[in-house]
């Protein structure tokens, strides 16, 4: 696996589609990014699995906390 994986999600606010970069080497993490469409906060979590598959949560920052 890369250290930088690209997966696609859709923004919590408006629906739309974006790309996100994620650095797996970090383990697992949570951190605020913001839409690339909208500019709104979005909380993203990304960790790794047993099989190392990655998993991508994307939230609102009133529905992650």
């Amino acid at each position: 696996m890369n250290a930088l994986e690209s997966v696609s999600q859709r923004c919590p606010y408006c629906g739309e589609r974006i790309e996100l970069l994620i650095d797996t080497s970090e383990g697992a993490q949570t951190y605020v990014e913001d839409c690339q469409v909208c500019c709104q906060p979005m909380v993203i979590s990304a960790w790794l699995t047993e099989e190392d598959d990655l998993n991508v949560t994307v939230f609102t920052e009133n529905d992650a906390y």
